[in-house]
């Protein structure tokens, strides 16, 4: 699976430039961003919620998660959950399943992302497979985020 259209046609229409970097296979943000040499914090993941209402996509650093409480009260939704996975890969059917960019937008999808990714000089996003990232700089991060909810959304994870 490459690049779905979708996504660079909606980055090419916002002027965004990127670079494709190639890494070898993975399957979680930790692993990706291993294999791609890039630091976690660096690399922006999706995380898909639902409730009745529908789909939100949070966007936050690879090495932190959602606070889905906050969230869903900044949202006023108060029961949001994590979205099954077959929902996810039926909204994303152009994406590799566990690989869909953090760019909701793109897909219709309200986008709300951690205020922590805008202090960060480079940010690498799933490019839609396991294989490739999208590097872009900070003043293009933010312009294709221009249209998103920005919010402290992201917290360290407990081991």
């Amino acid at each position: 699976m490459s690049i779905p259209t979708r996504l660079t046609r909606y980055l090419d229409a916002r002027g965004t430039r990127y670079e494709l970097h190639v890494h070898e296979p993975s399957q979680t943000s930790a692993e990706t961003a291993r294999h791609a040499h890039v630091m976690p914090h660096q690399l922006a993941k999706s995380v898909i919620l639902e409730d009745d209402d529908g789909c939100v996509m949070a966007v936050v650093p690879a090495d932190r998660v959602v606070k889905i409480g906050r969230l869903g009260e900044l949202l006023g939704r108060q029961d949001l959950h994590l979205a099954d996975e077959d929902r996810v890969a039926t909204l994303f059917e152009d994406c590799a399943r566990g690989a869909v960019p953090p760019v909701g937008m793109a897909w219709g999808v309200e986008t709300i992302v951690d205020e922590d990714l805008e202090e960060v000089d480079t940010v690498y996003l799933e490019a839609g497979d396991h294989l490739h990232l999208l590097r872009l700089s900070q003043k293009h991060f933010h312009t294709l985020m221009a249209d998103a909810r920005h919010e402290a959304i992201g917290k360290k994870p407990v081991h």
